[in-house]
């Protein structure tokens, strides 16, 4: 009686995963597991994902062949939860301070500082409320000066005209170009028609319909 032919065998097996090969390679005796040795390297300089994945292939090659370097491998761990810490800290930290100086907060026009920087939308024909913003980063607008001007019994337009000009001076010493040459839009907001001594008119800079980024101080834009 004729016999089934038999399934055709692959010639050869499939070949073991690279990590499984680099795992059965024994450490020659003595010397450190080279893959502790390179997650304590990496750990160092807060490489912490790359670190923590060598920490554990050298802990199962170690438990596996005997070798040395346990101590390096979590030592590796160690240094890496430091980083994670340290970074967990850092973040915590910038977050209480940008609470502190106010960023991401909405206020008023009129309560804006010298110096800081805003989004809002400098297109409106009545600006009010503005959001404080961080002015590392992209910003409307940044408030660079107040200046006095006696406003008391002006029209509406001489008080602008008066403002412009006062703002317009500021705008110079503060940018590094005068205005009429600048590709920057300046605006100011009107505080109160008396002079006072910390000024009364708030001048404020921006380029509306795009952003800012760092403030102009300097820029010569």
């Amino acid at each position: 009686m004729t016999q089934p032919p038999s399934p055709i065998q692959p010639a050869r097996q499939p070949l073991p995963s690279a990590e499984s090969w680099l795992e059965g390679i024994p450490t020659p005796k003595g010397r450190q597991d080279g893959y502790a040795v390179a997650a304590f390297a990496t750990s160092l300089p807060g490489l912490v994902p790359i670190a923590v994945v060598l920490a554990g292939v050298a802990l199962r090659r170690i438990k596996r062949t005997g070798g040395h370097g346990k101590r390096l491998a979590y030592g590796a761990l160690a240094v890496s939860l430091c980083w994670v810490i340290a970074i967990g800290v850092a973040v915590t930290l910038n977050l209480v301070g940008e609470h502190r100086r106010g960023i991401g907060k909405t206020v008023s026009i009129s309560q804006v500082e010298v110096g800081r920087c805003f989004d809002a939308d400098l297109e409106a024909s009545t600006l009010r409320l503005v959001r404080i913003a961080d002015c590392a980063v992209a910003h409307t607008g940044e408030a660079y000066a107040k200046v006095q001007a006696a406003l008391v019994g002006l029209s509406t337009a001489q008080t602008g005209t008066v403002a412009t000009q006062q703002c317009a001076g500021a705008f110079v010493e503060f940018v590094g170009t005068p205005y009429e040459r600048s590709e920057l839009d300046m605006y100011y907001v009107v505080l109160g028609d008396r002079a006072v001594a910390d000024g009364n008119v708030l001048c404020l800079v921006g380029m509306p319909g795009t952003h800012l980024t760092g403030t102009m101080r300097g820029s010569q834009r």
